[in-house]
């Protein structure tokens, strides 16, 4: 089960409608806040504000969205003056005496709460590149290599921040090799740093040597620091999506390597190892966790369709399809984008609903919140719309 030429051309036309008739409107320009700059994105299935506060990552990741949106599509004034928002709103509130950065604000950039991982760190690095290639704007791109020396210092010193708890089982996760992966992608595409293709490459082989078990066919969440597996709980817990977005932070880099074999092979032994952890097979997409024995799951919501592993499998597929011409990619795109779109779609007011029950039915009806904005699902279809886009289709 392959895809036509024209298949191929009606899902680039399909990604780029659902992008910019559909899902960029259900946020902007009412989520831009006029008043105190940033962006409003605490928002239910019409669209109506429910809270003011503001997630710092997400401020982030929408300024990235606005300014890519002018680099790749069209250099519209309102996506630009708009990035600007979330820039400056960032800068001014969201960066505590410290250097470190804050995760949850008010509406006037008062600080609620910091967290002790450096992710919001990260998307001001790619909302700041972003916005420096889209603007000129010098300052923001220093800032974005400034900031990500920072990310590279605090992924790499043990204590330079925070413990997140005290334990006598430490552990390292994925996350942070792969969220510095894509960070540097970024900075790379848009305005260039001479950093970055040899950290990739470090964080790539930390993902092999460390949370890739070829033994038992599966991609770890998080391990000991030398690579075991933690045979607890918490240890023994995958996030299939989490991996799969992985997957195709790797499919990417190989892409720009020309086509690197080795990180082609590598890519897709990731999204196959975790397809078949994660796809659920009895209602359609990817499950929320999994036991990597097949032992009871902490958390209550393990078995939910969250809306973000969904949309990074359908780049991961398409992704591993276009790369390798094997139809088995095509067969498992279709199958995740037909379920995303069919169940988390909101046909009448646009944009997806966040969080379903297993069996497909919505357990709640906003749009955003502290975790939820326009991030996942706009860079999906960006991506895939670009992606089929600069093969011709």
């Amino acid at each position: 089960m392959s895809y036509t030429t024209k298949e191929l051309q009606d899902l680039a036309a399909f990604y780029k409608n659902q992008l910019l008739q559909n899902t960029v409107p259900f946020w902007f320009p009412r989520s831009i806040d006029q008043e105190f700059g940033g962006y409003l994105f605490m928002r239910d299935r019409d669209g109506s504000l429910i809270d003011d506060d503001k997630a710092v990552w997400i401020q982030g990741r929408a300024a990235w969205l606005l300014s890519t949106l002018c680099n790749t599509i069209q250099p519209k004034k309102e996506w630009l003056d708009g990035a600007k928002s979330g820039i400056d709103f960032l800068n001014k509130h969201c960066f505590d005496s410290d250097g470190q950065m804050f995760f949850h604000v008010t509406r006037d950039g008062q600080p609620i709460r910091k967290r002790r991982y450096f992710f919001c760190e990260t998307f001001a690095v790619i909302a700041n590149a972003a916005y420096a290639k889209a603007s000129g704007d010098e300052a923001a791109a220093e800032k974005a290599r400034f900031l990500f020396g920072k990310c590279i210092e605090y992924a790499t010193t043990p204590g330079l921040l925070p413990a997140k708890f005290t334990t006598t089982r430490p552990s390292k996760g994925i996350g942070v090799p792969m969220i510095m992966i894509n960070t540097a992608q970024q900075l790379r595409e848009t305005i260039g740093d001479d950093r970055c293709d040899g950290w990739i490459l470090k964080w790539i082989e930390e993902i092999k040597r460390d949370f890739v078990k070829d033994d038992i066919e599966c991609v770890m969440e998080q391990v000991a620091p030398d690579g075991a597996i933690i045979d607890h709980i918490d240890g023994r817990t995958l996030n299939p999506g989490h991996a799969i977005e992985g997957a195709w932070f790797i499919l990417h880099e190989a892409k720009y390597r020309n086509n690197d074999p080795e990180l082609i092979k590598l890519g897709c032994k990731i999204l196959d190892y975790m397809w078949a952890r994660g796809w659920d097979e009895q209602y359609g997409g990817i499950l929320y966790f999994k036991d990597v024995y097949g032992k009871p799951v902490q958390e209550y919501w393990q078995d939910m369709k969250f809306w973000w592993p969904q949309n990074e499998t359908i780049i991961a597929t398409l992704l591993a399809y276009t790369l390798t011409g094997d139809e088995k990619y095509a067969r498992w795109h279709k199958m995740v984008h037909s379920y995303a779109y069919g169940k988390f779609h909101d046909q009448e007011h646009g944009e997806w609903f966040g969080y379903l029950h297993r069996d497909g039915s919505v357990a709640q009806t906003a749009k955003g919140n502290l975790f939820k904005g326009p991030f996942h699902l706009p860079r999906q279809e960006w991506y895939c719309a670009q992606l089929l886009s600069n093969l011709g289709y």
